[in-house]
């Protein structure tokens, strides 16, 4: 079977034909986002909104539990739903509520976003304290029972502390090189490296601010930095985390930004001019357009089987390591090792 084509972050507002185009582009696996700033209330409502579209849309979509899911969607010709949260508010401040969670489909949660949480440091803050004392018991929580520690939206002594504290491989699922475009969500070369040797995974973004030339980014450009960071971190450790927020209304941006800690507009990364979407590369607007990545990643250079690892390999791997309790993935490593 051929290597699967893998989507780290996707936000869109989602419809029977964002669905139709993931199968247009070939698209196996995708982890979606359900909750911002919801509550854990708020985000069981929207887990049941999914529920209902896998019963609308059977035989485009389904909910994706483990690595194995991504082969039953290739198997299929469906996509694999993956859900995550952008933000601990899931969890409220019950550490009790991650096996919930867990139980519920969740398979990534990230400790911030952008601000100061109950866990970790975001990296919109001017001090970053690193790990709180909850972050740290938290952090050895989601590891107990397959739950990604996401730190995409964090600062970098928080992310290098989550990297430090984790007993399992971490993810930074959506963000790109301050290296190649300095922004408040890129990630610096201290941060990628210790990614890269702790065995975790980077999703290359491509929100256009978080692209250098922004939506005018050439394809080219975009496709050349991901063979540097990959020499840098290693082949195995990166992947795309494209971070789409399709068809989605200003307003949704509103709340991304805003949620309930201001009353006040916060245009974060974007201008006071442009507070809303910015407008995609025209080489990826949306599923139909993985293949211009692949064709991209040829031209910088790359063979088919790391072009293929960058696409989709690479991200099947780490589901595999990262969905199941620590017991079994312990037990499986200890087998591993004998064989």
């Amino acid at each position: 079977m051929k290597t699967p084509l893998i989507d780290g972050l996707q936000y869109a507002n989602w419809s029977e034909k964002i669905f139709r185009q993931m199968r247009d582009g070939g698209l196996d696996a995708v982890h979606v986002t359900i909750a911002y700033h919801e509550n854990f209330r708020e985000t069981v409502l929207n887990i049941e909104q999914w529920n209902r579209w896998f019963e609308q849309f059977p035989d485009l979509i389904f909910q994706g539990r483990t690595a194995g899911d991504v082969r039953l969607a290739q198997e299929s010709g469906r996509t694999a739903i993956f859900f995550g949260s952008q933000n601990p508010s899931c969890m409220e401040d019950d550490i009790g509520l991650v096996e919930v969670l867990h139980t519920l489909g969740l398979r990534f949660m990230q400790l911030t976003y952008n601000n100061q949480s109950l866990l970790a440091t975001g990296c919109y803050e001017d001090d970053d304290t690193g790990l709180t004392r909850m972050g740290r018991e938290v952090v050895a929580e989601m590891n107990r029972v397959g739950l990604v520690v996401d730190m995409s939206h964090s600062g970098e002594r928080s992310t290098l502390e989550a990297i430090e504290h984790s007993s399992r491989p971490i993810a930074i699922t959506h963000a790109n090189p301050a290296s190649w475009h300095k922004a408040l969500r890129n990630k610096p070369d201290t941060v990628l490296k210790a990614l890269g040797e702790s065995g975790g995974m980077f999703g290359f973004s491509l929100y256009p601010h978080h692209l250098k030339g922004g939506s005018a980014c050439p394809l080219q450009s975009f496709c050349d930095m991901i063979a540097r960071t990959a020499e840098m971190m290693g082949i195995d450790h990166v992947g795309i985390g494209t971070d789409l927020c399709q068809d989605q209304p200003d307003s949704v941006v509103e709340w991304m930004r805003i949620g309930r800690w201001t009353k006040k507009i916060d245009y974060g990364e974007g201008s006071a001019a442009a507070p809303g979407f910015p407008q995609m590369p025209d080489w990826f607007s949306g599923n139909r357009h993985f293949s211009n990545i692949a064709a991209g990643l040829k031209a910088a250079g790359m063979d088919e089987d790391d072009v293929a690892a960058v696409m989709g390999g690479n991200w099947r791997r780490f589901f595999e390591k990262s969905f199941g309790a620590e017991a079994e993935w312990k037990m499986a490593g200890a087998a591993g090792a004998g064989a």
